[in-house]
């Protein structure tokens, strides 16, 4: 196994910073240096489109690493966490009426500033990912980038065989047409139902104004999912990190 202090390959950029790239795989949780070193001698890393080389350094603020073509975030300060907003709290960080909102649930816990991805209504529930990767940000919110978000909703019924083939085609709003990606019944419970569907646009209020339109006025609505991301039984409330793996496949769906 070839040792820790090799030399840096000669066309190997150097920068200020910079840390030897099996310490800096190491820190960002892939394994132990040498599982790492092992990664690297396989060709199974590459860095700002190169394949990496035992001995290069890397500043991982500014490196952009994939591991088996995986997008990896090195830069420790960057923050990702997956949220299940309660009903009744706004999402905002903080609120200049007093109302509950999304730092209250944070606490100590998090020493970085974060900001939330998107928003829900204050009526509304379920996922919301907070970060302060800007860029991450931005690519995820806008609908350029194609990234679903699903929903369940609880809606008036009986719902008729045709809504799923109606709202994926589009229905016209006060704003213009918005449409589904998909659509299915998930159970019906006498006069209401509960559905889910899937969009990438952002427009306020969208889920709910699309179903109002088509007389389908929603009770209760959760996000379940963003892209890769599901809310799965985390508790209202609560917050988790998002693990290596579900932030490079956030990367991967919005193309980096």
């Amino acid at each position: 196994m070839p040792r820790d202090d090799r030399t840096p390959r000669p066309d190997a950029p150097v920068f200020e910073g910079a840390e030897r790239l099996q310490k800096v795989l190491a820190a960002a949780g892939v394994g132990s240096r040498r599982a790492c070193e092992d990664l690297i001698f396989r060709r199974r890393v590459t860095v700002d489109g190169r394949v990496a080389q035992l001995g290069d350094k890397v500043d991982p603020a500014t490196a952009v690493i994939h591991v088996d073509g995986e997008r990896l975030v090195a830069d420790t300060r960057l923050v990702y966490l997956a949220m299940n907003k309660p009903r009744g709290v706004v999402s905002t960080m903080a609120d200049e009426k007093g109302r509950t909102a999304l730092a209250d649930f944070l606490g100590n816990r998090v020493e970085q500033r974060v900001y939330h991805v998107g928003r829900l209504d204050a009526d509304s529930e379920g996922l919301l990912l907070l970060t302060n990767d800007g860029t991450l940000a931005h690519k995820l919110m806008h609908p350029s980038y194609g990234v679903q978000k699903t929903y369940l909703c609880e809606v008036s019924g009986p719902i008729p065989r045709n809504l799923g083939k109606r709202l994926m085609a589009g229905v016209e709003l006060e704003d213009g047409p918005a449409k589904v990606d998909s659509f299915r019944v998930v159970d019906t419970l006498g006069r209401s139902a509960q559905v889910e569907l899937s969009l990438h646009e952002g427009r306020k209020h969208i889920v709910r104004r699309l179903l109002g339109e088509v007389g389908h006025p929603v009770s209760r609505l959760v996000r379940t999912a963003i892209g890769p991301i599901r809310l799965g039984d985390l508790r209202a409330g609560r917050t988790r990190r998002l693990t290596n793996a579900e932030v490079a496949a956030l990367f991967k769906a919005v193309g980096d």
